[in-house]
């Protein structure tokens, strides 16, 4: 029985992988990163599963990294923390190789983490209103896990817009990098969602796998080594000065040296 996710599947095969920690705003806790990586590899494989919608409960989709687990970080080892990034890592990988196509339903926040997966969707539709922020820097962090995939969503000018201020933003901006393909009403929302997913009932879904493999495989390169790069400057910056600094100031709910 799986403690932070839920699927549904109806009829037709269409799976709604739910995000179950509402109270929390989904946050990604160890826990939640296991259980996404093995209900990927669930979905890939059954083949009553014609489309998987990524969504969250609650009032956000995903509000990224869990404090909890953050602070777990603090005290542990370089090897400690290279193994949860992997785990990370895994996981979104699980999700952007997903034979299936992936179909994001995005609201309320979408932070770090939240926007990593947004960007192994093959298709995200959000809500106006939501707010969006890749905001690792102001801890003395990076993007690093999720980099790829969001660099790869964004492309390396419109990322760079985005990825080092920790500023958030709104929807509309979000359309407009490419992060999202429609912005619409939330009461739309699972309209917007149901019709990104009705013309896949009518492909062949041997046919949809193969052409999500090779248009994986002709974008940017995605491999072994990149990810293990990411994993090691994520290490790199939880142990610098910056991110000790910058871990202590949030939970100690006072401003880093470096804030004006």
């Amino acid at each position: 029985m799986s403690d932070t996710i839920k699927i549904e599947t109806d009829a037709r095969g269409v799976a709604t992988l739910w995000l179950a920690r509402p109270e929390k705003h989904n946050a990604l806790s160890a826990a939640m990163i296991g259980e996404l990586t093995e209900a990927a590899g669930h979905l890939g494989t059954d083949p009553l599963v014609r489309v998987v919608v990524l969504a969250g409960e609650g009032a956000s989709f995903c509000a990224g990294g869990d404090l909890a687990w953050m602070q777990a970080q603090i005290g542990a080892d370089a090897a400690t923390r290279a193994g949860s990034a992997r785990e990370l890592a895994a996981m979104l990988g699980a999700l952007n190789t997903c034979p299936k196509p992936v179909i994001g339903r995005i609201h309320g926040n979408a932070f770090g983490g939240g926007v990593g997966m947004m960007s192994v969707c093959d298709v995200a539709i959000a809500a106006a209103g939501t707010r969006f922020g890749l905001t690792e820097t102001r801890l003395g962090l990076i993007p690093a896990t999720i980099g790829p995939y969001v660099l790869a969503r964004m492309g390396e000018s419109m990322a760079r817009r985005v990825f080092m201020s920790s500023r958030l933003f709104d929807a509309e901006e979000a359309m407009r990098l490419n992060l999202v393909a429609r912005v619409v009403a939330p009461q739309e929302l699972d309209a917007a969602v149901e019709a990104e997913v009705v013309p896949y009932l009518s492909c062949a879904p041997g046919a949809v796998a193969s052409a999500k493999a090779q248009a994986r495989a002709l974008g940017p390169k995605i491999d072994a080594e990149t990810i293990e790069a990411s994993i090691a400057g994520l290490v790199t910056r939880w142990e610098s000065p910056e991110a000790v600094e910058g871990i202590a100031a949030f939970f100690e709910k006072r401003k880093p040296a470096w804030a004006r």
